[in-house]
């Protein structure tokens, strides 16, 4: 009878687990439920998959499986594997070229697709079925219990990017691969990949090899970029890197076997002091003396989306031998990249050295144009025509809506929704990216706690992203992407943490179904995926659990309201120079803060226990963050 009594409560604690398991999945699928029972993966356990496309899919299931759990578990073609990797003979017209459905039950797990991408996001979900020590690297004691459930789920959108900036800092090709694995996992499809800038020129060009052993490389400086000393004639240029045609095929397959399309980067004509230092022919001022931007300050900027660059970096759209050099660079680029775009950036291209050069000025006597910002227009026409001969188009940053864009052309929407909203209205396809949600750069959380930049965004707010503004046709709505740019970002550990929670949240905005968002619900899975996190080494960031300090001046009095993004924590704080915890006072309601020299610390804490980072600002502080 205790045998007896011992093996139901073991049953039941396994299937709590299971259950447990289950709803914590991101992104959220369209259909999930749950049954009874579930399936326990062993060292017999057999993996089957029924046509040989899908051959890889299984393979990556068995290296996956294999490593945290110490198994041997083998793939073979077929339909008798307690495990199945089905595609579908007749197609599911609902779930579409990357959906799947997923059964498990306590016979087995059976995942059906219409095609390999839809295997491939089954497995995902499958993974994330199992315990949180699936994601050890190495062997590890686990109950690997698969919860019983039918899932149904097919993406929203078709484009659901990340944009990794390699140029601010150079990452390698094996780091690149982890990227695109990690975003794979959630179901990200397209890797925008950032590729040349001020700071350094990232891919080789065979026919203009001066843009890698010049424009890749930069002198070596410490500190805040922006702050750093600027270069010196003669420096030796040791940081930087690039990656040769190899690396980019190799790159790129990788990338094609986890489903994620490889969007490749060339900005200009702005952004392209590693071309000019290069080849200074290139520019208005032609300077030999330009060098690759080490992080040091070469322009103003005036605080209303204004600004002048201290440093010509910028090509000449005057000058043929420009587009000389960018037919050569699209040749290579369009011959490596099968992707059907290729971005050219086109964005805070400043004009001031065009206006005073004698070319541009003929030029714009020519074209019969009154102001120089109608230049761009005329350089994105050429280079579209080039990028049209190679059987590509045209995608760019929202600023190439200024000089107009043939039909054809691609916007990607980064200054807010306006320039999505416009070209939608035109007819355009747009992918939508305004820096308000989904800039993976900009601060997570409490400002004076990790290191500076102009600009905050949490993750909730990244979550409260709605990709299709009210009134526009969503069919022009490709999808959407977040951004990391990389001036503040020097490591790959710091790229993870910038990239995740927020592009968990992203990733539930791209593929899930806009009503099945949730943010509670959401905050309750991503703290489950914190955990998976860590498990496989991914360095997360917690400023979620960081409180929110808002100050607001009322009657010549200051005020504190403090706020969290999750429920479930309590927010302690003092005012008269004690460290806070448990047993000071705790925020229920907007206080009046005192006059004088006041320096307030807040700690929050969960079940007794401090979460999150400590937070200490001064009377200047809260002053400065007032709404007045």
């Amino acid at each position: 009878m205790k045998k007896l009594s011992l093996f139901l409560f073991l049953t039941a604690m396994t299937m709590l687990k299971a259950q447990n398991n289950a709803i914590n999945l991101i992104p959220q699928p369209v259909e999930i439920k749950t049954t009874t029972g579930s399936y326990t993966l062993t060292s017999a356990s057999t993996i089957s998959y029924d046509k040989a496309e899908s051959q890889k899919v299984a393979d990556m299931l068995i290296q996956k499986l294999n490593a945290p759990t110490g198994f041997s578990l083998k793939a073979q073609q077929g339909k008798l594997g307690a495990i199945q990797l089905n595609l579908n003979a007749s197609p599911n017209a609902e779930i579409g070229k990357e959906g799947y459905i997923l059964e498990s039950t306590p016979k087995g797990v059976m995942i059906s697709a219409n095609q390999t991408a839809g295997l491939f996001y089954g497995m995902q979900t499958l993974l994330q079925l199992l315990p949180k020590e699936i994601e050890s690297k190495t062997a590890t004691k686990g109950n690997w219990v698969i919860p019983s459930v039918k899932v149904k789920d097919y993406p929203r959108f078709a484009w659901r990017g990340i944009m990794f900036d390699v140029s601010r800092h150079f990452f390698t090709k094996e780091e690149v691969k982890t990227y695109i694995d990690q975003i794979a996992r959630l179901k990200y499809n397209t890797l925008h990949w950032h590729l040349t800038d001020d700071e350094g020129w990232r891919i080789e060009i065979k026919s203009l090899p001066k843009l890698t052993s010049i424009g890749a490389w930069r002198v070596k400086r410490a500190g805040h970029f922006g702050d750093r000393e600027a270069p010196k004639i003669g420096e030796p240029t040791p940081v930087g890197g690039f990656y040769t045609h190899e690396d980019i095929k190799e790159v790129i397959a990788y990338a094609q076997e986890r489903n994620v399309a490889i969007l490749p980067e060339i900005d200009v004509p702005g952004h392209s002091m590693a071309a000019v230092a290069a080849y200074p022919e290139l520019s208005c001022t032609k300077n030999p003396n330009t060098m690759v931007s080490c992080g040091h300050k070469f322009s103003e900027w005036y605080g209303n989306g204004t600004f002048k660059m201290l440093v010509d970096n910028t090509l000449n759209p005057s000058n043929e031998e420009v587009y000389t050099f960018l037919d050569k660079v699209f040749t290579e680029v369009a011959q490596l990249f099968p992707h059907p775009y290729i971005h050219v950036g086109g964005d805070e291209c400043y004009k001031g050295y065009w206006a005073q050069d004698e070319g541009c000025q003929a030029l714009m006597s020519k074209l019969k144009i009154h102001h120089v910002e109608d230049l761009q227009g005329y350089f994105m026409g050429r280079v579209e025509k080039i990028l049209q001969a190679k059987g590509k188009k045209l995608i760019g940053w929202d600023e190439i809506l200024e000089g107009g864009i043939s039909p054809t052309a691609a916007v990607m929407s980064w200054r807010g929704t306006k320039g999505g909203i416009q070209a939608a209205k035109e007819g355009h396809e747009v992918v939508m990216t305004p820096t308000t949600y989904a800039y993976l750069d900009y601060n997570q959380g409490e400002m004076t706690v990790d290191p500076p930049i102009y600009a905050g965004l949490r993750v909730s707010k990244s979550y409260s992203f709605e990709p299709v503004p009210d009134g526009i046709d969503a069919k022009y709505i490709l999808g959407g992407q977040g951004n990391l740019w990389t001036e503040q970002t020097p490591t790959f550990r710091y790229v993870q943490y910038m990239t995740y929670p927020r592009a968990w949240a992203l990733s539930e905005v791209y593929w899930s179904q806009k009503s099945a968002k949730n943010w509670d619900d959401f905050a309750k899975r991503m703290e489950n995926h914190f955990e998976r996190a860590d498990v496989a080494e991914i360095n997360a960031s917690r400023a979620v659990y960081d409180a929110v300090v808002k100050t607001k001046m009322k009657d010549g009095k200051m005020w504190l309201t403090l706020e969290n993004e999750i429920k479930g924590i309590d927010t302690y704080y003092t005012i008269d120079d004690a460290m806070p915890d448990k047993y000071c006072s705790k925020f229920t309601q907007s206080v009046e803060l005192p006059d004088g020299p006041i320096t307030l610390r807040v700690q929050n804490y969960r079940n007794g226990q401090p979460i999150g980072h400590l937070i200490t600002l001064k009377r200047a502080d809260l002053e400065r963050r007032a709404e007045r």
